[in-house]
């Protein structure tokens, strides 16, 4: 039957509000004092060199540094003698040097010496002057930084990810031209990679991501999760997204796994953080991770990490991005701060709306004097994660096979949960003994 054409485009509104608490990130505003409490990536290690580099983090223009002595600083871009920008500074053994009055200053934004003054009155400045700092620390070829009130700093979270013998964790960056939500959101919308990456062009990772299968959705106390169960032939695929508050990231493989061959408890291939450059620019810091648990080491090439991160190279020409479009594209192409009082949004989109609501009351509480929970108030470092692929070969239910994955990725979920308190060897070796069970519990 033909559909009788209906033409709306006079009158259907094309632009609208964007979720304001949520997308405004600079000082002061309920959403930037949010992830001000929490560790950031800033940078990646080896673009810290031997003169300072100006960066922006959260609305604020900082400058960053390391020291003759090897020990990093973040601090504010103007000095507060005449304003001179320190990223003209000179980096001295024991701090940062302004290039107009030669005040020094320590990383923690001290005054260390102020020369061509009486010594009276360089030690009145001393005492009653400095250059606003934050803390800094570096961890495995990212550099961190902790915007918030320095009363407040919390424990620096070790994701057990990121600390898997025999793996190579190789970091980057991708830059993204648009605000921090949209890039975030993909993360708990796991049915965009049967099509985003499978069916519009081109199988970007594997075949298998191309079955759409069955989604299941987890809020738990400091993270969110999804995971898309698929049946691939005579496998059931789990593949687990999976969001840390405020703003970490973790997902399956991008390369090992295709659903055909078992895997058990196989883990992320991609940890990232998105930070908010501004309201219209953010940036994702991430290690791309290489080993038998994650992607395979083919893969770590100069390429390998964008690909992993959005399915395609950043850098492209527009012909090139309209016939095969990833993750920037699609993100992007909402605008540099999408108006999601516009979306009309479905069950699949489950994970983003739990999540939007949570950083809400979050950032409100925050308003309200309350402050926010940490990962590691309830969890010992290293973290316990779920990012990652599990493969069970399990014959099809041939009367309702989609509860039949319903079931399988419910339990594959619980074994992961139940283990949560072990740690190291133990879990691994838990996790996998209950995985294999569950394999062998449907086997004929």
């Amino acid at each position: 039957m033909t559909r009788e054409l209906n033409y709306q485009g006079y009158t259907e509104i094309q632009r609208g509000e964007s979720d304001e608490l949520l997308v405004r990130t600079s000082r002061g505003s309920a959403c930037g004092e949010y992830l001000r409490r929490y560790w950031q990536p800033v940078a990646l290690t080896n673009e810290v060199e031997d003169v300072p580099r100006v960066i922006k983090v959260l609305g604020e223009e900082l400058v960053l540094f390391c020291d003759k002595a090897g020990r990093y600083g973040l601090v504010h871009k103007q000095c507060p003698h005449r304003r001179a920008s320190m990223e003209f500074g000179v980096c001295e053994e024991n701090g940062i040097r302004c290039c107009y009055h030669g005040w020094l200053f320590d990383v923690d934004g001290g005054i260390i010496e102020i020369p061509g003054q009486p010594q009276k009155i360089a030690d009145l400045v001393k005492q009653q002057t400095r250059l606003g700092a934050y803390p800094v620390r570096e961890y495995r070829g990212l550099i961190f930084a902790y915007l918030g009130p320095i009363g407040q700093i919390p424990e620096f979270p070790i994701y057990d990810t990121l600390e898997i013998e025999g793996q190579t964790l190789v970091p980057y960056r991708a830059d993204y031209r648009c605000n921090w939500l949209q890039v975030l959101d993909a993360i708990l919308d796991p049915i965009h990679t049967s099509f985003l990456h499978s069916r519009m062009s081109r199988a970007q990772f594997s075949e298998g991501m191309g079955e759409i299968g069955e989604l299941l959705f987890y809020e738990r106390e400091m993270s969110f999760l999804g995971a898309n169960v698929r049946r691939v032939d005579e496998h059931i695929w789990v593949r687990v997204n999976e969001l840390v508050l405020p703003n970490y990231t973790q997902a399956g493989a991008a390369f090992s796994a295709d659903g055909t061959r078992a895997i058990y408890y196989g883990r992320t291939a991609f940890s990232r953080w998105v930070v908010p450059i501004d309201d219209e620019n953010s940036t994702a810091f991430a290690w791309a991770i290489f080993g038998d648990r994650a992607d395979p080491e083919e893969y770590n090439t100069p390429e390998g990490p964008e690909l992993i991160e959005q399915g395609e190279l950043m850098d492209r020409s527009y012909a090139q991005r309209q016939r095969f479009p990833g993750d920037a594209e699609a993100v992007e192409g909402m605008g540099r701060i999408a108006d999601q009082k516009m979306e009309h949004l479905v069950p699949s989109d489950k994970g983003i709306i739990q999540y939007r609501k949570k950083l809400r009351k979050l950032c409100r509480n925050l308003e309200s004097g309350n402050t926010p929970a940490h990962v590691t108030d309830s969890l010992p470092n290293p973290v316990a994660t779920y990012g990652g692929d599990t493969v069970l070969k399990i014959d099809e239910d041939e009367t309702d096979d989609g509860r039949r994955l319903i079931e399988i990725g419910e339990k594959v979920m619980h074994a992961q949960f139940d283990a949560e308190a072990l740690i190291g060897l133990e879990r691994v070796e838990t996790v996998i003994n209950t995985l294999k069970s569950i394999e062998a519990e449907f086997c004929r």
